[in-house]
């Protein structure tokens, strides 16, 4: 299982996350902040946990590009 998540408030919009990821990150019309796709809030953490072991090279190169370590990867 694959846990990914995004602390959003912290996002400077530099879009990194979705050209690396972008089945897993979309940029928001409304405030130009990443979206963690599918993902689950809990006070500004949005996790997404997914079965599919395919996403996993992906967002790590999302987490590694972040400027700003708002992203985090784990394979549980």
């Amino acid at each position: 299982m694959v846990v990914v998540t995004l602390q959003r408030n912290k996002c400077i919009g530099c879009n990194y996350c979705v050209e690396l990821a972008p089945r897993q990150f979309q940029m928001s019309k409304k405030d130009g902040k990443t979206v963690l796709l599918r993902g689950i809030d809990k006070k500004g953490f949005f996790t997404l946990k997914s079965n599919e072991e395919s996403i996993l090279e992906d967002c790590e190169n999302a987490s590694k590009a972040c400027p700003v370590n708002i992203i985090d990867v784990k394979s549980v």
